[in-house]
């Protein structure tokens, strides 16, 4: 009955993750939302990084108890599973037309953080000076958001009011912050230590653990938000969400976790590097160049994701 109770506390591990997230987003945006802060700009940021929240904490803890293999491939294979997998679903169900403008320089960056990081770890170990390199593009990525808040906002004429909290709704918030941060938190330990013995028990590597049910547990945020948007019709946010998040995974969560672990952060192998590289100029380059998303490229990503996974669990991938 062990393996029952692992795969129990799997699943309590992801829910808590998914319910802290939504809680910690909703918390968070209430508090920048009264203390002033424009919506716009909440939601470049704060929203942005919340929902990448619990990947940093799995990949952050598992590089904490030196599981190498978990952290990297929990954070790479989360963008491989919300570029092949969630995206693919979003152009399928949902092509679009674009304005390059507004994607451009989000692109730019993700590509940057995946090269980088592919050269970086080249070696097989992602070191200090890689890790600052990834930091460095991800303030320029926050920065972008908050420039392109700033400009919706001057553009639109936005005035916002401050909102005056009662005392119920000040309770309430501080709550849902702490119930939510708890949540990811414990819902992310259960996740390292629950998947690093699932792990041991099929007699798999780590590492397809990571990038399966780890990878793609942690990125049910994103997966919600991609449905949530077709349902209402909101290309741009599903999408957009997808290339902020994949930013942040590549460079804060690979950069803090390489500094928790004391030095420079073992790499198993190049493929996944390669992988999440290709798919995203899949899904990328010809939108910059036509300036849509097309059902094609859905097709092709979801493809790309089942042979990714099929030839990583046949041990096909471990150059």
């Amino acid at each position: 009955m062990e393996w029952l109770t692992i795969v129990l506390f799997l699943i309590v591990g992801l829910v808590l993750i998914v319910k802290g997230g939504d809680f910690f987003v909703d918390a968070a945006s209430w508090i920048a939302e009264v203390s002033g802060i424009p919506k716009l700009i909440v939601g470049a940021t704060v929203v942005s990084f919340a929902t990448t929240l619990p990947e940093l904490l799995v990949s952050t803890i598992a590089a904490g108890k030196g599981e190498v293999e978990l952290c990297i491939g929990n954070a790479v294979g989360s963008v491989i599973a919300n570029t092949a997998m969630i995206m693919a679903i979003s152009l399928i169900c949902m092509p679009a037309i674009i304005k390059r403008k507004d994607y451009l320089n989000k692109s730019i960056l993700l590509l940057a953080a995946i090269i980088t990081l592919a050269i970086a770890s080249w070696d097989k170990s992602l070191g200090i000076v890689g890790s600052i390199i990834l930091i460095i593009i991800f303030a320029l990525a926050m920065a972008d958001n908050v420039r392109a808040a700033l400009a919706s906002m001057k553009a639109d004429k936005e005035k916002e009011e401050r909102v005056k909290p009662t005392g119920k709704e000040i309770f309430i918030n501080i709550v849902k912050f702490v119930l939510g941060v708890a949540g990811i938190i414990i819902g992310a330990d259960l996740l390292v230590d629950n998947g690093q013995a699932l792990a041991l028990m099929l007699g798999v590597s780590p590492r397809i653990v990571g990038i399966t049910v780890l990878a793609v547990g942690t990125s049910l945020p994103e997966l919600v938000t991609t449905i949530t948007a077709i349902a209402k019709k909101q290309h741009s946010l599903s999408v957009g969400n997808i290339i902020g998040a994949n930013t942040i995974d590549l460079t804060l969560i690979l950069s803090v976790s390489t500094f928790i672990y004391g030095g420079s952060l073992p790499v198993q192998t190049r493929a996944d590097m390669l992988v999440s590289l290709a798919v995203t100029v899949i899904a990328l380059i010809p939108t910059l160049i036509t300036k849509k998303f097309s059902r094609i490229q859905g097709v092709i990503l979801f493809t790309c994701y089942i042979a990714y996974i099929a030839l990583s669990c046949m041990n096909l991938l471990t150059f």
